[in-house]
């Protein structure tokens, strides 16, 4: 029999490859955005993993989702000190999500209240593409706005308390694989998994809708973008 790790990576395939090859994202990691769009889309991201890890303290004793509480993976303090960067100390009152970000945000959060075991699939679509993917665009972005490397602007993508990625990656697949659900539940965390590509795809979808490619992708005013981010 096929492991739950793989079911949930082969049945999600399509959904991701949509989110990872968007409008938005081709043209963000492809150099033909400004910096505001990477600071845009950084905003979005406090959001939703405002709703991942407010409720991670409530969840370490539940027998689902608990082993997949690893403060290493936090995300929150990084994503503030690269807002701080990008849209300096007062970037909390300036900080608005679009209506698809609200969507994906929230059924995080109803997850994470009332269905531990579909919070797995927020949880795996977020953190393993941050540890796979995001590093792409971490690359990216050092080499296109000139943030220092894995500093300010770029720190929600560095992992100081993983040494190992690809050895962290393993372990999480055989938490996966050890998840206390019958089918029925993981056919159920299978479709969750769907929907989480779906709804990011919603949010790139907006973002794409706002941006505009600029020449050479930059920005004028440097890395540091502190314009009131529009709603």
């Amino acid at each position: 029999m096929d492991s739950f790790s793989n079911l949930i990576r082969t049945a999600s395939h399509e959904q991701h490859v949509e989110a990872e090859t968007s409008t938005f994202m081709r043209d963000l990691l492809g150099g033909r955005l400004g910096v505001e769009a990477y600071a845009r889309y950084t905003e979005q991201l406090w959001f939703v993993y405002e709703a991942l890890e407010s409720s991670a303290e409530e969840l370490t004793s539940d027998p689902v989702a608990g082993p997949f509480i690893r403060p290493e993976l936090f995300r929150l303090t990084a994503l503030g000190r690269d807002l701080e960067h990008l849209r300096g100390p007062g970037w909390r009152s300036t900080l608005t999500a679009l209506p698809a970000t609200r969507e994906y945000a929230a059924r995080v959060a109803e997850c994470a209240r009332d269905w531990p075991a579909g919070y797995i699939a927020h949880h795996y679509t977020r953190y393993l593409g941050d540890l796979s993917g995001g590093q792409i665009i971490r690359d990216k972005a050092e080499k296109t706005w000139g943030f220092a490397r894995k500093g300010d602007g770029v720190r929600f993508y560095v992992f100081d308390e993983i040494p190992n990625p690809a050895a962290f990656k393993r372990g999480y697949r055989g938490w996966l694989d050890a998840v206390r659900a019958d089918e029925g539940e993981k056919q159920r965390i299978v479709a969750e998994c769907k929907l989480a590509f779906a709804l990011n795809t919603g949010v790139f979808r907006a973002l794409g809708e706002e941006a505009r490619p600029t020449a050479g992708g930059r920005a004028t005013g440097g890395c540091r973008s502190q314009t009131p981010a529009s709603a």
